[in-house]
C-alpha cells in the first residue's frame, strides 16, 4: 500500500551558491525541507556545462570547492535537525541534462577530465566509478532548449516526472505532457523512473520519490531506484514506479 511509503526524498534542489537560476542558500533550501516533512534532500546543481553559479575561470579544484558550498551549508543544517542531505549533481550539455548520483565531491576533484567530457564519456567516466545518472526533464520545452535530445545508451533511469511541470503550485515549466511523453520514454526503454521537483526557492513543491525506510546514502537510493522497492510524487498525486496514479495527496 502506498502508505507504507513514508520518507520523502527531494531528488532535485538547486542553492543560489551552485546555480546560477536559484535563489536561496543550501541552509534555507534544508530548512524548508525539513519543515515541510522530507526525510531528506539530494543537491543537484548546475555544472559547469549548465546555469551554474561559480566562475569557470577558477582552477578545478578550487571550482568543486565553491560548487559544494550550498550542499556543505545544507549537510550542517541536516546533521543538528535530523535531515538526510546527500550530494549531486546536474551535468549540462547544451541544455540536455542528467541528474549525477554516487560519486563524491572529492572523486569530482580527481576528474578534471569531466570539464571537457561529453555525454558519453560523461557517461563512461561516472559510471566506470558506480555512478547513477538520470535523464532530467527529457521532453521539457522552452527556450532555452535548442532541441529534444535522448540518449538511451547514457543513462541508467529518466526522471519521469518532475512536479515543475505539472504540480499545482509551479510557476515555470508548467506542461503536464513533459512527464507523460518521459513516462512513455521509460517505459519504452524499460527504464526505472524517478521523481524531483526541480526546486530553485524554498517554494517547495512537495515532489520527490518515498520509500519505505531512511536513506543511508546516496548509494543506496540508486539501489533502490534500481530495485524497484519506491514511489513517486509530484507533490499533488501519488504513483508507482511505473508512473501509474495511486492516490491524491491531501
Amino acid at each position: 500500500m502506498y502508505q507504507d511509503y513514508k520518507y520523502l526524498y527531494e531528488t532535485h534542489l538547486h542553492t543560489k551558491r551552485g546555480s546560477a537560476c536559484a535563489r536561496c542558500t543550501g541552509e534555507e533550501m534544508a530548512r524548508a525541507a525539513k519543515e515541510y516533512g522530507y526525510a531528506g534532500i539530494i543537491i543537484t546543481e548546475h555544472n559547469w556545462g549548465g546555469n551554474t553559479a561559480v566562475s569557470r575561470d577558477l582552477p578545478w579544484e578550487e571550482w568543486v570547492d565553491q560548487f559544494i558550498v550550498g550542499y556543505e551549508e545544507a549537510l550542517a543544517y541536516g546533521k543538528e535537525h535530523d535531515l538526510d542531505v546527500f550530494w549531486g549533481y546536474e551535468a549540462g550539455f547544451d541544455a540536455t541534462e542528467f541528474l549525477t548520483y554516487g560519486v563524491s565531491p572529492e572523486w569530482l576533484k580527481a576528474h578534471p577530465e569531466l570539464r571537457t567530457a561529453g555525454v558519453k564519456e560523461h557517461f563512461e567516466i561516472v559510471s566506470a566509478a558506480g555512478g547513477f545518472l538520470v535523464h532530467a526533464h527529457p521532453y521539457r520545452e522552452e527556450w532555452y532548449i535548442p532541441e529534444i535530445r535522448l540518449y538511451p545508451e547514457y543513462a541508467h533511469a529518466v526522471e519521469a516526472i518532475n512536479a515543475t511541470h505539472s504540480n499545482h503550485k509551479s510557476t515555470s515549466h508548467n506542461d503536464p505532457a513533459f512527464d507523460t511523453k518521459a513516462i512513455a520514454y521509460a517505459k519504452e526503454h524499460n527504464f526505472p523512473m524517478t521523481a524531483g521537483s526541480d526546486v530553485h526557492s524554498t517554494n517547495l513543491f512537495g515532489g520527490g520519490v518515498l520509500f519505505k525506510k531512511r536513506l543511508t546514502s546516496i548509494q543506496e537510493y540508486a539501489e533502490l531506484i534500481r530495485g524497484g522497492d519506491y514511489m513517486l510524487t509530484n507533490g499533488d498525486v501519488i504513483y508507482d514506479r511505473f508512473g501509474n496514479e495511486v492516490a491524491k495527496v491531501n
